[in-house]
C-alpha cells in the first residue's frame, strides 16, 4: 500500500520548484532517467510562478510557509543565474 500524498502549500511549491530545477538541467529527465534537458524559458516561467504565488499569498501564509517560499525562490534564482 502506498502512502497517501497530501496536498499542501509546501507540496505545491516543491512541485513547481522541481519543474524549475529540471528545466535548468540540474536533475535527470524523470521520463527517461537520462540526461537532463535544458529549457531556460521553462525554468524562468516556473520561478516566475513561485514569485506570483508569493505575491498573491502575501499575509496569508504562516511564518514557516513564508520563510520556506522565500528561501526556495532565492535558491532557484541563484541557480538560474549560474546556469
Amino acid at each position: 500500500m502506498s502512502a497517501k500524498m497530501e496536498a499542501s502549500f509546501s507540496m505545491l511549491t516543491m512541485s513547481i520548484a522541481s519543474s524549475a530545477v529540471m528545466a535548468m538541467g540540474l536533475a535527470p529527465d524523470p521520463q527517461s532517467g537520462g540526461a537532463p534537458n535544458k529549457d531556460k524559458n521553462l525554468a524562468r516561467f516556473n520561478i516566475d510562478l513561485l514569485v506570483m504565488l508569493q505575491e498573491k499569498t502575501k499575509n496569508n501564509l504562516t511564518q514557516e510557509e513564508k520563510a520556506f517560499l522565500n528561501s526556495l525562490i532565492t535558491d532557484l534564482q541563484m541557480k538560474f543565474v549560474q546556469v
